[in-house]
């Protein structure tokens, strides 16, 4: 029997995919977890940072403000324990399309800001210029992690697993 490279990758694929999902499943819920505590600490400028995208009132985009982090926050715990994951996959990809289309927004419209993603954020001082492309890639692969959830929200070590009993690695005899 001639084994071809596309049949060995297809019998690998089902042992992988797992693991490659909890390592997508972790590597976000580090993000929103870094993301969501750097700015807790700090709800007024958190809203600061939200109001100098110059996209909605000051009074709304600082409750926006206030409420991410814990949002985030949230969004982590939750992918940490591989609970729902893939509603949290989806609200991740939202979240993290609206992020994008933020700094496209202020770049396009010529704004200073720094993203405030892990921090406080907010205008940039006289001098200082933004970082914007690399901030639109580092979302883009995040979101690509969630796209990954999205269609495959299987993963060891998750409480998803252990509700259903099901197991997330397959049986290669399947």
């Amino acid at each position: 029997m001639i084994v071809t490279a596309a049949r060995i990758r297809a019998t690998r694929w089902p042992t992988v995919r797992p693991w490659i999902g909890l390592a997508a499943r972790l590597g976000l819920a580090t993000v929103w977890l870094v993301a969501g505590a750097a700015k807790v600490g700090d709800l007024a400028a958190s809203g600061r940072a939200v109001n100098a995208y110059q996209v909605m009132p000051y009074d709304v985009a600082t409750v926006i403000g206030a409420a991410l982090p814990f949002m985030e926050l949230a969004l982590g715990l939750i992918l940490l324990l591989g609970l729902a994951t893939r509603l949290a996959a989806g609200v991740s990809a939202a979240l993290l399309v609206v992020f994008v289309t933020g700094i496209v927004s202020a770049w396009s419209r010529g704004l200073s800001i720094d993203c405030g993603c892990f921090g406080s954020g907010g205008q940039l001082a006289a001098g200082q210029a933004p970082s914007y492309l690399p901030e639109i890639l580092r979302d883009l692969g995040f979101l690509a992690l969630a796209g990954f959830l999205l269609i495959w929200p299987r993963t060891p070590v998750s409480v998803d697993g252990w509700l259903t009993g099901e197991p997330a690695v397959e049986d290669e005899d399947e």
